[in-house]
């Protein structure tokens, strides 16, 4: 499981580290590769293979006659790419990620759960500039109804 935010800057070939604690979940189960695609909110999506894998048989069995699973698969599928990490824990973002999530230099690598999330990072201070005024509903609307509320 992923937690935290961590800032870093990409180097000149692209690659980003990935943070040790980040590092360290995927260690103890002997996890290597990881899978890299288009996010929501124009960030990218760092899943594990075994995510990965769970993804892809959800996505499998949406219907195919949807026009909205078709383009959703298309876009998530076509902007997808393997990568394994160095020795020093970093990976390649590639281009198209890149240019898709706006990321020049200067990234926020959010854990959530089971995927990372790569910001630019003017877009992640952006973002959590404009949800902390409303998180408090947010969490009120999610969790309306549970007993002894969410946690």
């Amino acid at each position: 499981m992923f937690y935290g935010e961590y800032r870093h800057s990409l180097d000149h070939k692209n690659r980003v580290l990935i943070p040790s604690k980040f590092r360290e979940a995927v260690k103890e189960v002997y996890i290597e590769r990881f899978f890299l695609t288009r996010g929501l909110e124009k960030c990218i999506f760092v899943f594990t293979e075994p995510d990965w894998n769970m993804i892809e048989q959800k996505l499998k069995s949406l219907p195919l006659t949807q026009s909205t699973s078709r383009n959703f698969s298309r876009m998530f599928f076509s902007g997808a790419f393997e990568v394994v990490s160095d020795k020093q824990g970093r990976i390649i973002l590639p281009q198209t990620l890149l240019s898709y999530g706006g990321i020049k230099k200067d990234v926020v690598l959010v854990g959530i759960l089971n995927r990372i999330e790569i910001w630019d990072q003017t877009s992640w201070d952006h973002f959590v500039g404009e949800s902390t005024n409303s998180y408090e509903e947010i969490a009120e609307k999610l969790f309306e109804g549970s007993q002894g509320g969410a946690f």
